[in-house]
């Protein structure tokens, strides 16, 4: 059994990514941004205000993990959202054993989010940090949502680059490449090369037949 823990900034890839890695090695796959998605989503829902930790913790002890549906998650407005609710202490405590839960089942899993090889699964047999430059992955999340227009697709990088901003500044679990995790910059790679790159870094460190 393996854990392979991928991390990386909004907008990477990396769900992506993780999918089809689990995918080609019949393993267990769990995008953990979608869980705090998730949760902002139901304060959303709620019209509950994005500071309330209380409420966050008690949605993150309840979220099933088997109803995330990225399309509805996927949102700038959600992802706005999310990444305040993933600053909140109780809301990171509240998921991180069911995140360990889920990393346990055979034959293995890939857990993708921004502290699983930092603080989830620090002993991952596995783990890559997948990045692209912001300008990449801001016009790769607009067209994913279908958005031509200029000021939108600004929008988008704008929120990406506060995102970063928090995500790598926040005082719990910050953004961060783990000391032994292998670097994937995808900026000059399509889906496919980054797929590939991805099974090449698991091989050289794993080993795993694939």
């Amino acid at each position: 059994m393996m854990v392979i823990a991928i991390d990386g900034p909004a907008a990477s890839g990396k769900g992506t990514i993780g999918q089809l890695v689990a995918d080609h090695l019949g393993y267990h796959h769990l995008d953990t941004g979608l869980l705090y998605r998730a949760v902002a989503a139901a304060l959303l829902a709620k019209s509950m205000p994005t500071d309330d930790v209380a409420e966050a913790e008690a949605l993150a002890r309840s979220l099933p993990l088997d109803d995330l549906d990225e399309r509805v998650l996927g949102t700038p407005t959600i992802g706005e959202a999310a990444s305040r609710v993933a600053a909140m202490p109780p809301v990171r405590a509240a998921l991180i054993e069911r995140q360990r839960t889920f990393a346990a089942l055979p034959p293995g899993a890939v857990l993708v989010g921004r502290d699983i090889g930092t603080v989830v699964c620090p002993h991952a047999e596995v783990k890559i940090y997948l990045t692209a430059t912001p300008e990449i992955r801001a016009a790769r999340r607009a067209d994913q949502l279908g958005l031509a227009d200029p000021k939108a697709r600004a929008d988008i990088l704008e929120g990406i680059l506060i995102r970063d901003r928090r995500d790598m500044e926040r005082p719990v679990a910050p953004l961060r490449q783990a000391a032994d995790a292998r670097l994937l910059d995808t900026t000059e790679l399509d889906i496919e090369a980054a797929f590939q790159a991805a099974i090449t870094i698991i091989t050289e460190v794993a080993g795993t037949a694939t």
